[in-house]
């Protein structure tokens, strides 16, 4: 499996596997926190970890950066969720 790109100018975690893109996009709040908002993954990659290894690069990233995220998107909420590493940089709602 390939690596996780960051592209920046369309602010996007991708990875591509067997030409399918599987993705993560987001947008700054502010200068100290950015939003995660839509995470996609083709049919063809789901169940196999791939749209994970974004959500962790992302987050990996946003540590990186001392950003807090704000996951709106429901994938992203579920995995800091099973991922306890994370919550210390997300914001989580109760639910």
């Amino acid at each position: 499996m390939s690596e996780v790109q960051h592209d920046e100018k369309t602010k996007k975690f991708y990875i591509k596997v067997n030409g399918k893109e599987s993705h993560m996009t987001y947008r700054y709040k502010d200068d100290t926190s950015v939003v995660y908002q839509h995470t996609y993954s083709p049919p063809e990659l789901r169940g196999g970890g791939v749209a994970g290894k974004v959500v962790r690069a992302a987050l990996e990233w946003a540590r990186s950066q001392n950003l807090k995220v704000i996951p709106t998107c429901s994938y992203v909420v579920s995995f800091v969720r099973r991922h306890p590493e994370y919550q210390d940089i997300a914001e989580l709602t109760e639910s």
